[in-house]
């Protein structure tokens, strides 16, 4: 991960005030020479933002982002912050792999770690998450269980459905969820999530769970991604990130309370009534290469994936390494 200069994000804080900044001025409050004021500019915007410079006037940033504050963030979540130990990091290789750290090091459940830049976030199937410096939404949560890994089915479903409930508090755009971790927005992806696992079958076990939401991209950055992805600033929502987290995180409580005292069983119909491939004809790819085509038919208690063959019979799927498509274009 290449070096950030501890000066980076104060300075990005100071231009996101809507005035120019001058490199002289900034090079004084910053105690740095105007060539590293330029230098950082440049590493930004390397980063991903985009920083205004003209000639005679300084530097600014076009569009104010609301930076991550972890004193707003427990405001925000009021009394459910009591269960939540926020850290914000300003950049980190991956929330996941730093909060998979620290879990192995005894971090207490509901450690929370969320971060202005990820150099290389984690996505499902050892895909990179593209995050945009200002423009994303990356955390990781840490949750511990007694009753082991086999009592974990269907969690990364249940982290989609909480995910999906606090964008729509904010947005008229349907939010649905597409098996087994990607919440949509017309078929294009908003947010994704990766649940990783280490424990016993039946012992102590814990989760890690990371959650990247896209909250304004360049077209570049679209580019960037392999498939078709949205943004909250092109739904029209204008809320901050921080309480975007906050509800997030109040909506992943309430959700693990039902999911530890019921498991996913209970929250199966709430999923299935956002499913946004329900009855839709659909492409499995297995492990194996091997495709299969149905019709999709929900998920099971467990979260499995529900499969209607042409005879009418019905095959679950589940595993993290099944990709899930539209056939033919049909929706």
């Amino acid at each position: 991960m290449t070096q950030v200069h501890k000066a980076l994000f104060p300075l990005l804080r100071r231009l996101s005030d809507g005035r120019f900044h001058s490199g002289q001025a900034l090079a004084y409050e910053f105690q740095l020479s105007r060539a590293s004021i330029f230098n950082l500019i440049n590493q930004a915007e390397a980063m991903g933002l985009t920083v205004h410079a003209v000639r005679g006037r300084g530097y600014k940033l076009p569009v104010a982002v609301d930076w991550l504050d972890e004193t707003a963030i427990v405001a925000l979540l009021a009394e459910a912050g009591s269960n939540y130990d926020v850290r914000i990091l300003e950049t980190v290789c991956s929330t996941n792999l730093t909060l998979m750290e620290a879990a192995l090091e005894g971090a207490a459940e509901g450690t929370v770690v969320c971060a202005e830049h990820q150099s290389a976030g984690k996505g499902r199937r050892g895909r990179c998450w593209h995050a945009v410096l200002g423009g994303s939404l990356t955390f990781s949560v840490l949750w511990r269980f007694e009753n082991g890994l086999q009592s974990l089915a269907g969690l990364s479903l249940a982290v989609g459905l909480a995910v999906a409930r606090a964008i729509n508090r904010h947005t008229p755009h349907a939010v649905r969820l597409k098996w087994p971790n990607d919440v949509l927005v017309d078929y294009r992806k908003l947010a994704g999530i990766l649940v990783e696992v280490q424990g016993d079958l039946h012992g102590a076990a814990f989760a890690v769970v990371g959650v990247g939401l896209n909250v304004r991209m360049s077209p570049a950055q679209r580019d960037a991604v392999d498939q078709a992805v949205v943004d909250l600033h092109e739904m029209g929502v204008t809320v901050g990130r921080n309480r975007l987290l906050a509800d997030c995180l109040r909506e992943l409580h309430l959700m693990l309370t039902l999911f530890r005292a019921q498991g996913f069983s209970a929250l199966r119909a709430d999923w299935m009534a956002l499913d946004a491939y329900a009855d839709k004809a659909v492409r499995l790819k297995l492990p194996d290469s091997k495709g299969v085509v149905g019709v999709a038919a929900g998920v099971d208690e467990t979260g499995a994936f529900l499969l209607r063959d042409p005879q009418s019979g019905i095959h679950a799927y589940s595993g993290g390494e099944i990709s899930l498509r539209l056939d033919a274009g049909v929706r």
